[in-house]
C-alpha cells in the first residue's frame, strides 16, 4: 500500500509498480468510500488505449460488482471527459479511469471522478486512501452486474448543442448538464436548418495514437469539418513516445497546418481530456494564448468570470477588466478550477497545459468539447487574427520555465525558507504582491510575474516567469532560480 500514493489527478505510475493487487486496493478503497456516503448507483469505468488498460479496467469492474455496484463499462478505450460527462448524465455513483494520461506507455494510472462529474478533491482522496485495502465481497447474491455501454453518442450530443448555445445566445434550451436538461443535436442552430457550422473549415486532427481517436475527428465531422487525421490508429506504444501534445511532438500536425492545406490543427494528448492547437502562422499555439482567445471569443456573446490556476497568464485579466469581469486564481490542478467555477459560476475555467471546461458543460477538463469549440471559434475569425487584436490591445505576454531540482523531503522546507525571505524586488522591479496559496508568486510593478511551486510528481521546483519579451522572461527565471537556490544552500 505504501507504494500507491494520490497526486494532482490521481495514482500514476511505472508498471512495475502498477500492478493488479494494487490496483484492486483501489478499486476497494473506492468501492468502501461510496458505499459510506451511501451511493448506490451505478459506476462508469473507462480506460485508455495503453496495452494494459482493458485488464486493469475489468479488474476494478470485478471488484466494484463484488461489493454491489452495477458497472458501465466504456466498450472500447475512450477519452476521460466522456466518462465524466456519462457519471452527471446517466446519474451515477462516480466513474474509475485507467489512464496515464500523458505519460509514457511504461506507466500506467487510475483516475477517480465523483458523482457530481468534476476531479476530486483532496479530501474525497483522503478517504479513498484510508481505505484501500484487499478486495471483500458480499454474498453472490448481492454483487452487481458489468454492461458495456457507449459513452460516445450522448457527449457529442450535448457538446454540439452546448456550443451551438454557446454561439447563438438568442436560442432556445442549449445543454446544462448540472441541471441534466435534456441534449439535442444542436448543428442546426448554425446558419440555418441543416447547415452544418464547420462546412467551410479543414482540420487536421492528430489523436497521437490516443483515446481521442474516432471521437474528437467524428465529433468535427459531424459539426461538417473537412477532418485529415494523423496518427488515429490505436498503438498502444504511442509511437514509441509519450502522447503529450507538446510542440515537439507535433511536427506532423503542424507541417500540415503551416505548409499543407489545413486551416487548423487539434491534438490530444493520450486521453484527450487536453487539447493543443496549431495555426497557420503561429504554428504551435501556446496555450495561454489558446485560452485567452476561447475567453474572449465566449465573451463575444455572453458574460462571466474566469477561473486561472496561478502559473497561467495575466492576459486572462486584462481581457476580463475590459468586459467588468472577475478573475479568480486558483492553484495549479484542475480539482481546484472546477471547485472555483461552480462557487463562481465562471464562464470558463482552465490552466496553462491545455486543460479547459466551460460553464454549461461538466466541471472536467474536456479536451473533445474545446476542439469543437476551437474550430468554431476559427470559423468564425481566424485565431490567429484574434490573438493578433488582442496583443495588440493588451499587450505581449510570454511565459516559460524551468525546474530546479529538490527533493521531494526537501520542499516543504525550501518553501517555508523563500516565504520568511521574500526579496522586495525581482530582477530590477518591485514586488507588488504575493500570493501564497501553491508554493509562492511574486507580482511585479512592471505586471510580469515569478512563481516558484513544487511539482507533485517528481523531485524538482518549478520556476515559472511571464514578462512582456523573452528577454525580460530570462531575465525574472535566472532570478527567481538563484532564489530557489539560495534556499537550498
Amino acid at each position: 500500500m505504501d507504494a500507491i500514493s494520490f497526486g494532482t489527478d490521481g495514482w500514476r505510475a511505472p508498471l512495475e509498480t502498477f500492478t493488479t493487487p494494487r490496483v484492486r486496493a483501489v478499486a476497494q478503497g473506492i468501492a468502501t468510500a461510496l458505499r459510506a456516503d451511501g451511493h448506490t448507483e451505478p459506476v462508469v469505468v473507462g480506460y485508455d488505449a495503453r496495452e494494459t488498460s482493458l485488464e486493469f479496467a475489468e479488474e476494478v469492474s470485478r471488484v466494484l460488482c463484488a461489493n454491489g455496484f452495477d458497472v458501465l463499462l466504456s466498450d472500447r478505450d475512450r477519452p476521460t471527459p466522456l466518462c465524466a460527462f456519462a457519471v452527471v448524465d446517466r446519474g451515477c455513483s462516480g466513474a474509475v479511469v485507467i489512464t496515464a494520461s500523458h505519460n509514457p506507455p511504461s506507466y500506467n494510472g487510475i483516475k477517480f471522478i465523483p458523482h457530481d462529474g468534476a476531479p476530486a478533491l483532496p479530501g474525497v482522496m483522503d478517504r479513498v486512501a484510508d481505505n484501500l485495502a484487499e478486495p471483500t465481497a458480499l454474498p453472490e447474491a448481492d454483487h452487481g452486474t458489468v454492461r458495456e455501454v457507449d459513452l460516445v453518442t450522448d457527449h457529442a450530443a450535448a457538446c454540439l448543442s452546448l456550443v451551438g448555445h454557446l454561439l447563438d445566445t438568442e436560442s432556445e434550451g442549449g445543454t446544462d448538464v448540472d441541471g441534466r436538461d435534456d441534449v439535442s443535436d444542436a448543428t442546426t442552430r448554425w446558419g440555418g436548418p441543416g447547415t452544418p457550422p464547420l462546412e467551410e473549415v479543414t482540420v487536421a486532427y492528430d489523436a497521437i495514437h490516443g483515446s481521442g481517436r474516432d471521437t474528437t475527428d467524428a465529433l468535427l465531422e459531424r459539426a461538417g469539418a473537412s477532418v485529415e487525421r494523423l496518427r488515429c490508429e490505436r498503438d498502444p506504444t504511442f509511437g514509441g513516445g509519450a502522447p503529450e501534445p507538446a510542440a515537439e511532438h507535433l511536427e506532423g500536425l503542424i507541417e500540415a497546418v503551416t505548409e499543407g492545406g489545413a486551416d487548423l490543427g487539434i491534438a490530444n494528448d493520450g486521453d484527450a481530456d487536453r487539447i493543443a492547437v496549431v495555426t497557420p502562422e503561429r504554428g504551435y499555439l501556446d496555450e495561454n494564448l489558446l485560452f485567452a482567445a476561447l475567453y474572449d471569443f465566449l465573451l463575444d456573446n455572453d458574460a462571466g468570470a474566469v477561473v486561472r490556476t496561478v502559473s497561467t497568464t495575466y492576459l486572462l485579466d486584462r481581457i476580463a477588466a475590459t468586459h467588468g469581469e472577475v478573475v479568480h486564481e486558483v492553484p495549479v490542478g484542475f480539482k481546484w478550477v472546477a471547485e472555483a467555477m461552480a462557487d463562481h459560476d465562471a464562464l470558463i475555467g482552465g490552466e496553462e497545459s491545455g486543460g479547459f471546461t466551460v460553464r454549461g458543460h461538466v466541471r472536467e477538463k474536456d479536451g473533445v468539447m474545446i476542439a469543437l469549440l476551437a474550430a468554431c471559434m476559427h470559423e468564425r475569425e481566424a485565431i490567429d487574427e484574434r490573438v493578433d487584436r488582442l496583443l495588440e490591445t493588451h499587450g505581449t505576454v510570454v511565459q516559460e520555465k524551468t525546474s530546479v531540482p529538490c527533493p521531494d523531503e526537501r520542499k516543504a522546507e525550501v518553501l517555508a525558507t523563500l516565504e520568511s525571505e521574500i526579496p522586495n524586488s525581482v530582477a530590477g522591479t518591485a514586488v507588488e504582491g504575493i500570493n501564497a496559496a501553491d508554493g509562492f508568486k511574486l507580482a511585479l510593478a512592471d505586471g510580469s510575474w515569478v512563481l516558484v511551486r513544487p511539482s507533485g510528481t517528481e523531485p524538482v521546483l518549478r520556476v515559472y516567469a511571464e514578462a512582456e519579451s523573452e528577454r525580460r522572461v530570462g531575465e525574472l527565471l535566472e532570478a527567481g532560480q538563484a532564489i530557489v537556490a539560495g534556499a537550498l544552500e
